[in-house]
């Protein structure tokens, strides 16, 4: 009876492994060898449209940074064709392919010099020149986009050697982000910021690096098919390589992470530190800057001003606050210390930025302003030439008159009219009248036109009026 029941749990316990391996295979929807290559390969070819498609994907993503637009910069990625060199050029090393390789390269060295052309022409001419949070955001790479990239290239080998082609392409080039560091590097040489250039290139060259990486890590663990030579001692030169490249492109960028980890606890730290020693009764904090750089807090205070022995307390309490080294500015009124020009200079920036929406908005409405009266301006400088074709249309026109008003008896949407009033030495005609006023809409290029007729008195008239009768001799 033991014998059976434990037999029976191993067989329950290999069903499950087995189960678990099925469930997590990757050969089991795999496609073709010969399939799956022919997919990366086409994807390296840089002829035809697809240089086209870059053109038009830099000026989009180049248009997002520029005017700081996410969904502009992810509709770029999702159209630039950057990915398909860089799985071509890992395929090629996975299967020792090195006319692959150098065609892959190559490609991917021609579509990064298109990008960088017609980003940089493109920011050379815009009028937009400052550098917003997404430019900014790609010019500091860290050990975090190179797990980005390593991970996203398995995605997409994974994605690409189905037997059914799925939606992951797409959104690997969204995660890894190849198109906007390209277009921050034209950036940078257009405004001549060098160091926008390095960053940006040093992002997109982890990009491309790890990308890659994934992929030969991901051919030989499908086990693709290998042809060409396959020498060991190639095989060993190859891994060492890959091994030098992924290491010499990964290691700055994980001292870059380090320093951005270090100096965001710094700020927490420092913040946490404002909170806790500076939130008194009878003073406030109005402005505080960090810089984890130069490991300085300075703060501006309002109220009643701390004497040097508080001063002195709250900097003995930095150490215990994970802040040893660090130096505390501070400005406040009635102290001997206090820096007035750097008090004012704070004060004055907020005022200076709130003053420059307010001078902003009023340059609009000024210039809307000028605008009406311009046109206004038009019209009635049109005057003379208004009346000279009525006459010449009707020379029985003796005078007209333009004018301007508002239609009051159209409650709270008040509308703004222009008026024509006609005078004439004989009577005009309804038809004539009509014609008069849709040539006048025209003329004044609105339809909101009041129109009117008048008809002067005739000598009979007029004596009529005054009680004169004519007769005949």
């Amino acid at each position: 009876m033991v014998t059976s029941h434990n037999h029976n749990s191993t067989s329950t316990t290999k069903s499950r492994l087995k189960g678990a391996r099925d469930r997590f295979s990757l050969f089991s929807d795999k496609a073709e060898d010969a399939e799956i290559q022919r997919r990366i390969r086409d994807g390296v070819n840089l002829t035809g449209a697809t240089p086209w498609i870059l053109i038009f994907a830099i000026f989009i993503a180049s248009v997002g940074l520029n005017v700081n637009s996410t969904a502009v910069i992810i509709g770029a990625m999702l159209i630039s064709p950057l990915m398909g060199p860089i799985m071509g050029a890992g395929l090629g090393v996975a299967v020792y392919d090195f006319d692959l390789v150098k065609r892959a390269l190559f490609n991917l060295g021609m579509a990064t010099l298109i990008s960088l052309i017609v980003s940089t022409l493109y920011f050379s001419v815009s009028p937009l020149q400052n550098a917003q949070s997404e430019l900014l955001s790609r010019v500091s790479p860290t050990i975090w986009d190179v797990l980005i990239a390593f991970f996203g290239g398995w995605a997409g080998l994974i994605g690409i050697t189905r037997t059914e082609k799925s939606n992951v392409i797409p959104g690997v080039a969204i995660a890894t982000a190849l198109m906007p560091p390209v277009c921050t590097a034209g950036f940078g040489i257009a405004t001549g910021k060098w160091s926008f250039v390095g960053g940006a290139l040093y992002l997109y060259t982890i990009n491309c690096v790890f990308i890659g990486l994934a992929t030969v890590m991901g051919s030989r663990i499908l086990r693709l098919k290998r042809h060409g030579f396959t020498d060991p001692r190639v095989e060993r030169r190859v891994k060492m390589s890959l091994l030098v490249i992924a290491l010499g492109t990964a290691i700055p960028s994980a001292y870059l992470a380090v320093e951005l980890v270090n100096d965001e606890v710094y700020k927490s730290n420092a913040n946490n530190f404002i909170t806790q020693e500076f939130t008194l009764k009878d003073t406030q904090v109005a402005n505080s800057k960090i810089d984890p750089k130069t490991r300085t807090i300075e703060l501006a205070l309002i109220g009643l001003p701390l004497s040097q022995s508080t001063l002195k307390n709250i900097e003995g309490r930095l150490a215990v606050a994970q802040l040893a080294g660090t130096k505390i500015i501070v400005h406040q009124t009635g102290s001997n210390k206090v820096d007035v020009t750097a008090l004012k200079a704070g004060l004055l920036s907020d005022l200076y930025l709130n003053g420059e929406e307010a001078l902003r908005k009023k340059n609009e409405q000024v210039k809307q302003l000028q605008q009406e009266i311009s046109t206004k301006n038009a019209l009635f400088a049109k005057a003379d030439d208004i009346f000279a074709e009525l006459r010449a249309q009707y020379p029985i026109v003796t005078s007209i008159f333009v004018g301007q008003g508002v239609d009051l008896a159209s409650g709270n949407n008040k509308r703004t009219l222009i008026q024509l009033s006609v005078r004439s030495s004989q009577p005009i005609s309804i038809e004539n009248q009509t014609r008069i006023e849709n040539w006048f809409k025209v003329r004044a290029k609105t339809d909101a036109v009041i129109f009117s007729f008048v008809q002067e008195p005739t000598p009979t008239d007029q004596h009529e009026h005054t009680g004169v009768v004519q007769k005949n001799p």
